[in-house]
C-alpha cells in the first residue's frame, strides 16, 4: 500500500500530496497527515485515491458526528474541526484570487460563521424503492453515485426533519404507487416546515389523506408538485401557499414558495446581509442596483437604509415575488424591479438602468462575467460582489481591477455550508 505525506486541502476538501512527480488527491486525509491510500483513476501528472489508513493523524482530526459520513454525499469534511474546514474556505478564496487573478485583497475580512448542526432550511431528498436494502430509501444520494443513501437520520437538518427521515420511508411505502415519488423537497419558513413531494402520477383521495394525517402527527405541511416548480401546491386547498423568513436586524418578512430559491442556512444569511450592508453603506437619496436579486433578499435591506434599489433577475417569476415583498414590507416606492437575461448584458443593457452610485452582484456559480466586462466609466464607484464560486469571483475580479479600474479592497468566507467544501464570500471593489 503506497505511503504519502499530506501536504494541504483542495478546495474540494481532499488531501494533497506529492509521490513521483504526481499530485495525490486523497479523499478523507488531511494536511500534515501520514497516510497509507488506495488509487482509484490515475493519469500521466495526478492520481485520485481514497484513505486507507492514517500512520500519524492530524491534531484537526476530529471523529464525524454523523453515522452515514463516507457514505452519504452530502457532507465532505467532518473529519476536520469547524474552525479548521472555515480556515481551509479561506485560503481557497486567497488562492483562487492569487492564481487566477494575481490579486490580493487588502483586507482579509473575519469569517462569518454560526451553527455547525442543524442549519440545513432547504433541502431536496430522493426516494426509491430498494427490495434488497428493505424497501424505501429516503436520503441523499451516496458519494459519487446515484444510489441512494441507507440513512435514517441526518445531523445538518432541523432535528424534527432528521428524525423523519425513517417515518416518510414508511408513509411512501404505504402509498398506492411509492415507486413514482421520486423526491421531496424540504423548506422551513419560520415555524412551519413543508414537505413537498414530487408525485409522477396523481394521488388516489386515500393517498392524499394518508398524507395529511401524517402532516397532522407529526407537524408538516404536506404539498404536492406534479410537474415543473410552478405546480407546487399545498394539498390542502384553504391552506396559505406562501412560507416567510424573516431579517430582524433590517425589520423585514420576505416570503416565498417551497421551489424558489432562497438561502438554505438563514442564519448565516442574516449575517451576510448585515456584512453586505456594512460594506456597501447604502444611503439615503443613492441609486443602488442589485444584480441577480431573486425574492428581493439583498434589495429589501438596502431600500430599508433609505436607498432607492432597482433589482434585477433572468426570472419573470422572481422579480414578481421580489416586487410583492417590497410592497409586504412597505417598500414599494424605493423598488424597482426588471426582468433581464444578464448573462448577455450590455453597456447598453447596464446603462438602460439608469444612473447608479452603487452596485450589489450576487450570481449563481457562472459568475458575473458579462456584466463585468459592461461596465465602463459612469459604472458606480463602489461593488460589493457575493459569490459561490471562488473560481468565477477571481475571473471577474480580474476584470474589474485589471481592466475597470477598481481596486479590490476586501474579501472573506462565509461558512453557508458546513462539512462541505462548498465556498460562499463576499468581496468590495471601489475606484476614484
Amino acid at each position: 500500500m503506497p505511503v504519502a505525506q499530506v501536504e494541504s486541502l483542495d478546495n474540494e476538501g481532499r488531501g494533497v500530496a506529492h509521490s513521483d512527480g504526481k499530485v495525490i488527491f486523497i479523499e478523507g486525509a488531511l494536511p500534515g497527515e501520514k497516510v497509507e491510500y488506495s488509487s482509484y483513476r490515475k493519469k500521466p501528472s495526478y492520481e485520485q485515491a481514497t484513505l486507507s489508513k492514517v500512520l500519524k493523524a492530524s491534531s484537526l482530526r476530529v471523529t464525524p458526528h454523523c453515522r452515514y459520513f463516507g457514505v452519504c454525499g452530502g457532507c465532505s469534511m467532518q473529519h476536520l474541526e469547524v474552525s479548521a474546514q472555515v480556515a481551509v474556505k479561506q485560503r481557497v478564496l486567497e488562492d483562487a484570487l492569487q492564481h487566477i487573478a494575481k490579486l490580493r485583497p487588502e483586507i482579509v475580512y473575519p469569517p462569518i460563521q454560526g451553527p455547525a448542526w442543524e442549519y440545513r432550511y432547504r433541502a431536496r431528498v430522493s426516494a426509491r424503492v430498494v427490495p434488497r436494502k428493505g424497501g424505501i430509501l429516503v436520503g441523499f444520494h451516496e458519494k459519487k453515485s446515484s444510489f441512494i443513501a441507507d440513512m435514517t437520520s441526518c445531523e445538518i437538518l432541523p432535528r424534527k426533519i432528521s428524525d423523519a427521515l425513517p417515518l416518510l420511508r414508511e408513509l411512501i411505502g404505504g402509498l398506492s404507487a411509492p415507486d413514482r415519488m421520486p423526491q421531496i423537497e424540504i423548506a422551513v419558513g419560520g415555524e412551519r416546515i413543508v414537505l413537498a413531494f414530487r408525485n409522477l402520477l396523481p394521488l388516489t383521495a386515500q393517498d392524499e389523506e394518508r398524507l395529511l394525517a401524517f402532516g397532522d402527527e407529526h407537524g408538516f405541511s404536506m404539498w404536492l408538485q406534479s410537474g415543473g416548480p410552478d405546480t407546487v401546491k399545498p394539498i390542502r386547498a384553504d391552506e396559505d401557499e406562501f412560507l416567510y423568513y424573516t431579517l430582524p436586524e433590517f425589520g423585514l418578512r420576505l416570503r416565498f414558495r417551497p421551489t424558489d430559491f432562497t438561502q438554505v442556512n438563514v442564519h448565516i444569511n442574516r449575517l451576510l446581509m448585515r456584512r453586505a450592508m456594512q460594506l456597501l453603506d447604502p444611503q439615503p437619496g443613492e441609486r443602488i442596483a442589485d444584480l441577480f436579486c431573486g425574492l428581493g433578499n439583498f434589495s429589501l435591506p438596502i431600500a430599508s437604509r433609505g436607498a432607492s434599489v432597482i433589482g434585477v433577475e433572468g426570472s419573470v417569476a422572481m422579480t414578481q415575488r421580489a416586487g410583492e415583498n417590497a410592497a409586504l414590507n412597505g417598500l414599494q416606492e424605493r423598488c424597482e424591479f426588471r426582468a433581464a437575461n444578464l448573462f448577455e448584458a450590455t453597456e447598453e443593457s447596464l446603462a438602460a438602468l439608469g444612473p447608479l452610485d452603487k452596485m450589489l452582484i450576487d450570481p449563481p456559480r457562472d459568475g458575473a462575467a458579462a456584466v463585468c466586462q459592461a461596465l465602463n466609466e459612469r459604472s458606480p464607484r463602489r461593488i460589493v460582489y457575493v459569490s459561490c464560486n471562488p473560481a468565477t469571483l477571481a475571473r471577474d475580479a480580474a476584470t474589474l481591477v485589471n481592466e475597470k479600474g477598481y481596486r479590490l479592497l476586501g474579501a472573506g468566507v462565509a461558512n453557508m455550508f458546513p462539512h462541505t467544501s462548498h465556498v460562499e464570500s463576499i468581496a468590495l471593489f471601489e475606484r476614484d
